[in-house]
């Protein structure tokens, strides 16, 4: 028998009945209440950096409605006042029960400091607050929600003390890095990292972040002036990052490394991959990877639905999926609580038929070691 997920503290039981997971949202991001999150984090960090200046404002490109709703969903922000994503209850009734996500992928988005271990320190903190808010049993009786180990990958000690910490945490599904610092990814200082992955089978994801001051994506000329163009130079920080995995050796030291780059966009890949297939055949002698870098890329890589670049041409978009054989890349996400929430409902329609089922569920339940069924709850939409 199923029950709703209109319940009190007092009756969250998890149904014993199950429904085959038919929708993984990979980008969901949860906030923490006011004065949730400090107490998590370590000292001396917590006194001497976190709590010894004042912070305002920090977002350096606004969104097009930033002043008006966070480029947040407006009916996403809870009754209580709190921030949107806030409240675990809202966005099981948002994600799941209306739009009819079956799991979810929760991506805190921890920011970049200036300071390494004060970025750790933060890490820290974040994982612990994710544990205690959404994936405990009072939040999670329904197992809907799956969560990510932030780590801080320009601080690699730490960012391994992390996932050692966390690996065997049953609703931990992927290790969660940012792409801004440097130097590239193919540099063999993050090893440790790539290792400690790999030893526990985690997949590795890519949130962009905005960072702060020369730890933004900075394109070869500077500075973006406005929001659109910022935005934009989120895909060529993630083409730089593929390409250095691929050619750096990445790859072929860990050949069990699994990346995937959450709202970078991902058209740019195709075109990428002609180039770099063209490059590696004029240049195979000179080179020490052992592979075409598309067959790394359909191997190794995947990249998020959203945000879904929509040409007016329909048909133009259909051939581009088929070019780049999007049932081996794509994972379905939604951007919850974002103004640029996709609803799974309408991004299935905009897929190739032959690949909608491994795009909106197959993928994620492969890449994340998602059960592929859930307790049943009566009243929540499908998407198939």
């Amino acid at each position: 028998m199923t029950v709703t997920a209109d319940t009190t503290a007092t009756d969250r039981v998890t149904p014993a009945e199950r429904i085959a997971v038919r929708c993984v949202d990979s980008d969901v991001h949860p906030v923490p209440r006011r004065g949730e999150l400090v107490d998590y984090i370590p000292e001396p960090w917590r006194s001497k950096y976190f709590r010894s200046h004042r912070v305002g404002e920090q977002i350096f490109y606004d969104a097009p409605d930033y002043a008006h709703s966070y480029a947040m969903r407006v009916d996403s922000f809870p009754a209580d006042g709190e921030f949107a994503c806030s409240d675990p209850d809202l966005a099981l009734k948002q994600l799941i029960m209306e739009a009819g996500s079956d799991i979810a992928i929760l991506e805190p988005i921890h920011g970049e400091m200036r300071i390494p271990e004060a970025t750790a320190a933060f890490c820290t903190a974040t994982n612990l607050w994710l544990a205690n808010h959404w994936l405990d049993a009072h939040n999670n009786w329904h197992e809907r929600w799956r969560g990510s180990i932030c780590v801080a990958i320009e601080d690699p000690a730490s960012a391994v003390a992390e996932i050692e910490t966390w690996a065997g945490h049953p609703y931990m599904a992927q290790i969660l890095i940012k792409a801004e610092p440097r130097p590239s990814w193919g540099d063999p200082c993050y090893d440790p990292v790539w290792a400690a992955a790999t030893k526990h089978d985690l997949v590795i994801s890519c949130h962009l972040a905005r960072g702060q001051f020369e730890t933004l994506p900075i394109p070869p000329v500077g500075f973006p002036s406005y929001n659109h163009d910022f935005m934009c130079s989120y895909s060529l920080l993630a083409a730089n990052q593929v390409m250095s995995l691929i050619f750096d050796g990445v790859f072929d030291r860990f050949p069990t490394l699994r990346i995937v780059f959450i709202e970078h966009a991902f058209t740019w890949i195709l075109p990428l991959m002609w180039r770099m297939d063209a490059l590696y055949e004029a240049r195979k002698s000179w080179l020490d990877i052992k592979r075409k870098p598309s067959e790394y890329v359909k191997e190794h890589i995947k990249f998020t639905t959203q945000p879904l670049d929509y040409p007016e041409d329909k048909t133009e978009l259909m051939r581009a999926f088929e070019w780049m054989e999007c049932e081996k890349i794509l994972l379905y996400s939604s951007d919850y609580p974002h103004w640029t929430f996709d609803d799974p409902r309408w991004l299935v329609k905009h897929l190739p038929e032959h690949a909608r089922e491994a795009v909106m569920f197959r993928n994620g339940i492969q890449t994340y070691h998602l059960p592929d069924t859930v307790p049943a709850l009566e009243g929540q939409v499908r998407v198939f």
